[in-house]
């Protein structure tokens, strides 16, 4: 093809944006009809789906070598199987359809509904085993699924995608369940997470995509870097966890992110560890070696360089200009630190290692928490020791949601070797950036809503509650509410008020009152004299009379009278009809001035 005939850069994003919508119309017309179908149904789906690429196992492996250059043919047979059987066999028991679940005792009844249609980007270190895994577990939860494979794996994940797919529709899978993107690129990954017609996100790769994917407005389950220690304690089967370790580190050349990434060794067993490594095909590195390695391996970004991931240690060896032994299986790094200072501290998805002693476990901890905060927070950490109690140390400290006891990493974390849900997408929870601690299965792609039946009666407001002592307590004085008093009393009070200021009326012309003594006018008639007699609130809320007169509520009471109140320290009879001025209020208040009528004074 000529060069000007060839299409530009921007030609492909269009394209792939214009896939990635016509798939995510199509697989959101698809779960309409998929969420009606009956769990029989969507069981035949599944197994059928399974059975077919069964078969497929090696074929896929060996192709997805071919294509990527990662991993050994071997290893990916095996996860191949342990997506289409191990993982098959543990979501076919699962209800996802119509009553999943009854809780008797609390009356609830669960209901299963789809999350809805699935973006599911497929990395390139573990195409075929993770294209397999996600479309069973999506079906399986009744969730159309659009795959957005690694540019680097097309092909492989293709050729899954596509076996799966065709067995699916066989078995009544409604057209547009499961789609694939074959020109695929940033944006149109991007747009794909972003659509509307998407409802959740299922992302395994690097930091970058997970972020993209976090960040498309969609829930999102993803996953992202492990960088897993492996610490062998001073009582540890030494030979068995060495085994385990390399194991778990040359398994498909350690493309897993949960594959062991560092050692911690407990110094007084350091020697003997040491030894039973280079007896199981490791090789130690000079300081020298290790800075070669580390150049060649790991780039200014702190990432592993993408030629070297998933090769052999003879073969990155042999890159970078070192001898080993023919039979070396893993290259050991001894590290003093970890950090930007120490480049081989970070993940290495290759038959690397770096190693740490450390005094005691109490340090050790220490230092599998330093790794784990380097790259690996909330994934998987190993432990290898016959000490229940440093083992459950380790379980209550680590920063790590999978602590495998005993046995690989790699496999303990994905359920291959241990009680763990099977999954090749491990939740990292918040230590991690992520929604889920979990092993993810088709539980996470269901929505649950409840039938909630009454269990108690609901307490009504003039029901006493049960256990309780009613007491009555005194109601506050409620808010006076303005009505109309007698014309006389009104004008008498306006009379007193005006001669508190002075001004007394004659025919109702004010003028100053002569004596212009306040106390005189509360306490009886302008110019009679105080009787000095025991005095409570008058009908007035001022002044006083003889205690032995009956004292009704005042009709009006005003600023001044409150403020004379304050001053004899007495209070103010408050009726249904009294008429308080604003300012009267807020300052009767403030004081507690105020009684109402038939309350103790």
């Amino acid at each position: 093809m000529a060069a000007e005939d060839r299409p530009s850069v921007s030609d492909k994003d269009l394209t792939s944006i214009a896939e990635a919508r016509a798939l995510a119309r199509a697989a959101r017309q698809a779960q309409s009809r998929l969420a009606e179908l009956s769990q029989e149904q969507i069981d035949a789906i599944v197994t059928a789906m399974a059975d077919a690429v069964t078969p497929h196992a090696e074929a896929l492996a060996r192709l997805a070598v071919e294509e990527t250059g990662y991993g050994v043919v071997t290893d990916k047979v095996q996860k191949n199987l342990f997506g289409s059987r191990r993982v098959y066999e543990f979501i076919r028991p699962i209800r996802t359809v119509g009553v999943i679940n009854r809780i008797d005792d609390k009356k609830i009844v669960e209901i299963a509904e789809p999350f809805g249609v699935v973006a599911a980007v497929i990395p390139s270190t573990n195409p075929t085993s993770t294209a397999i895994y996600k479309v069973l577990i999506a079906l399986k939860a009744r969730c159309a699924i659009v795959i957005s494979p690694h540019p680097a794996a097309v092909r492989c994940i293709s050729r899954t995608v596509e076996i799966m797919a065709e067995a699916a529709a066989r078995a009544g899978a409604p057209a547009g369940s499961i789609g694939i993107m074959k020109t695929v690129t940033l944006e149109g990954t991007q747009e794909l997470m972003k659509h509307r017609d998407v409802a959740v996100i299922l992302a395994t790769g690097g930091m970058g995509l997970v972020r993209a994917a976090y960040s498309a407005g969609k829930p999102a389950y993803g996953v992202g870097p492990g960088n897993a220690p492996a610490y062998i304690e001073r009582s540890a089967d030494i030979p068995k966890a060495v085994r385990d370790i390399i194991t778990g580190k040359t398994f498909d050349n350690g493309v897993l992110c949960s594959a062991e990434n560092s050692v911690v060794v407990d110094e007084a067993i350091a020697e003997e560890v040491r030894r039973e490594f280079q007896a199981q095909g490791a090789y130690f590195m000079s300081p020298a070696e290790i800075d070669a390695v580390g150049k060649a391996f790991v780039s200014p970004q702190r990432l592993p360089n993408p030629a070297l991931v998933g090769k052999a240690a003879t073969y990155i060896a042999a890159q970078v200009g070192i001898t080993v032994p023919a039979g070396t299986r893993v290259l050991v790094a001894p590290l003093a630190g970890v950090g930007r200072d120490y480049p081989l501290s970070i993940e290495k998805l290759a038959p690397i290692l770096s190693w740490y002693v450390a005094k005691d476990w109490q340090e050790a901890c220490e230092r599998c928490i330093q790794i784990l905060r380097y790259g690996g927070m909330g994934h998987t950490m190993s432990i290898h020791s016959r000490n229940e109690n440093v083992i459950l140390q380790f379980g209550l400290k680590k920063p790590a949601f999978r602590i495998c006891v005993n046995t690989p990493t790699t496999h303990g974390s994905i359920g291959l070797t241990t009680g763990l849900d099977p999954a090749m997408t491990l939740g990292c929870g918040g230590w991690g950036g992520n929604i889920t601690s979990d092993n993810i299965s088709p539980r996470h792609l269901l929505n649950v809503k409840r039938l909630a039946y009454e269990v108690r009666p609901a307490v009504t407001a003039t029901a006493p509650a049960v256990g309780r002592v009613q007491r009555s307590l005194p109601q506050a004085p409620s808010r006076p509410v303005p009505a109309g008093i007698p014309v006389e009393a009104l004008a008498a009070r306006i009379d007193q008020f005006l001669a508190s200021r002075g001004y007394g009326s004659i025919g109702r012309t004010t003028v100053p009152h002569p004596t212009g003594a306040v106390g005189t006018l509360l306490n009886g008639p302008p110019g009679e004299p105080d009787t000095g007699a025991p005095t409570a609130p008058t009908r007035w809320g001022g002044g006083a009379r003889p205690t032995h007169v009956p004292d009704p509520p005042a009709d009006f009471i005003c600023e001044d009278d409150v403020r004379e109140a304050i001053k004899a320290g007495r209070k103010l009879l408050v009726g249904e009809k009294t008429i308080v001025t604003p300012s009267a209020r807020e300052l009767g208040e403030a004081n507690r001035v105020f009684v109402a009528a038939g309350w103790p004074v």
